[in-house]
Order: structure tokens, then C-alpha cells, then sequence
């Protein structure tokens, strides 16, 4: 089965709705335009760090590629601190990470003037890999918050599949549309505020993190009683 059919289900988990998905997502572009902007180097795409880091390194320019092993580093510690709360803590984990990124952000933040590059790169793209790896779906289908291939992918399928007559509705490739969407006017969002107001600039992404954490827990206390 296609991962665009829609599978019956119980009602959809808090972290997997299409408006803590967006809130995500913006998230993602603003941190990521705020990495690039700041620190010159990618927090979610590591993609991008590890292809830089090897163009330098095939030319002899060491000390530029070695700046993007910090962040690919700072990742995988947070893919496998997040893996191991996910496991630990169950239905909670979503709510743990969302409110240790909040606290890792406002400390970059709030020391940006002070940390060198390097404490910043690593706090922030530690977020990235805590939240890409705690929040994978929406609406039961596998999503990204921290970049745009795969939703883009997803969007462009969807729209085939509904035109070619194999999926009734437009919902499914709306929401990850809208996922691209929400990424790109965070990276505008983040690129303007970085430049603007670069001390604050991270209150932003903590607004919206918060939100998102704000919602899941009403949602929780609501179906509790």
C-alpha cells in the first residue's frame, strides 16, 4: 500500500496533526536560515554539511571542511539521545524533546554574544536531530520538519495519484504542500530576523515550539477527563 492511502485509525495523535506538523516546519526553515546566516553551516541539512565538508577536504582546505564536522556530530548525539527518550518515556517524548529544544534555544539565545560558533552550531543542530527524530509523521504518514526533499515528493505524487484517478483527495498532497510551504517562509522569516535583530532573533522558533507544546498538552488534559 501506498504511504498516501489513508489507513483507518484511531483518532489522530496530538503530534501528528497537520498544525503542529506546520509549526514544525516552520521551525525547521527559521533554524536553518539562522545556522546558515550565523554560523555558516547547515543545522538540519546535514546533507549539505557532509558535501561541503568534502569538497573542502578534496582540495586541502581543512580547517573550512572541519567546520561542518560539529554540527553532523551534534546530530547524531541528538538522533540518539531522542531515540533513547522515545524509548524511555513512550507517549511522552514528543512533549520532553519539544520542551529540551525550547530550553537548548533560548540558552543559545540568550548567550548568542558570548558562546563562540561552535556552542551555537552544536546546541541548534542538536534541536534539529531531537526533533526530527521524535516528530516522523503526520497523519500517520511520514513526514520531515527539517527539510523539504521528501515533502516535496510527497506533494508532487499526491497531486499525480489524485489527477491520474488513483487517490480521491487533494487533503493529502495539500498538507505536504503546505509542509514546504511552512519550511520556506520560516527560512524567510529566520533570514530576516537573523540579519534584523540577530540577538533575538531565536525567540521566534521558540514561540512557535511553544505553541506547539502548549497544544499537545491542552489536547492531553482535555482527553484525560
Amino acid at each position: 500500500m501506498s504511504s498516501l492511502d489513508i489507513a483507518a485509525s484511531p483518532p489522530i495523535r496530538c503530534d501528528e496533526t497537520v498544525q503542529i506538523a506546520l509549526l514544525l516546519a516552520f521551525a525547521g526553515g527559521y533554524i536553518d536560515a539562522y545556522t546558515w546566516i550565523i554560523h555558516g553551516v547547515m543545522a538540519n541539512a546535514q546533507t549539505a554539511n557532509l558535501v561541503l565538508l568534502w569538497v573542502y577536504a578534496t582540495v586541502g582546505e581543512w580547517e573550512r571542511a572541519l567546520h561542518f564536522v560539529p554540527p553532523i556530530a551534534a546530530f547524531m548525539v541528538g538522533v540518539v539521545i531522542a531515540a533513547w527518550l522515545r524509548r524511555s518515556t513512550g507517549d511522552r517524548a514528543s512533549a520532553i524533546s519539544t520542551l529540551v529544544e525550547i530550553v537548548l534555544l533560548v540558552a543559545v539565545g540568550i548567550l548568542h554574544n558570548r558562546l563562540p560558533d561552535l556552542a551555537g552550531t552544536l546546541g541548534i543542530s542538536f534541536v534539529a536531530a531531537m526533533q526530527t527524530t521524535i516528530f516522523t509523521k503526520v497523519e500517520g504518514v511520514a513526514y520531515s520538519s527539517v527539510m523539504i526533499t521528501g515533502n516535496l515528493r510527497q506533494a508532487i505524487e499526491g497531486l499525480f495519484a489524485v489527477v491520474s484517478g488513483q487517490l480521491g483527495s487533494f487533503r493529502r498532497p495539500g498538507i505536504f504542500a503546505a509542509l514546504c510551504v511552512a519550511f520556506g517562509a520560516g527560512a524567510a522569516v529566520g533570514a530576516y530576523a537573523t540579519k534584523s535583530i540577530p540577538d533575538l532573533a531565536l525567540g521566534l522558533p521558540v514561540v512557535a515550539l511553544l505553541i506547539a507544546l502548549l497544544r499537545c498538552e491542552i489536547r492531553s488534559t482535555e482527553e484525560r477527563t
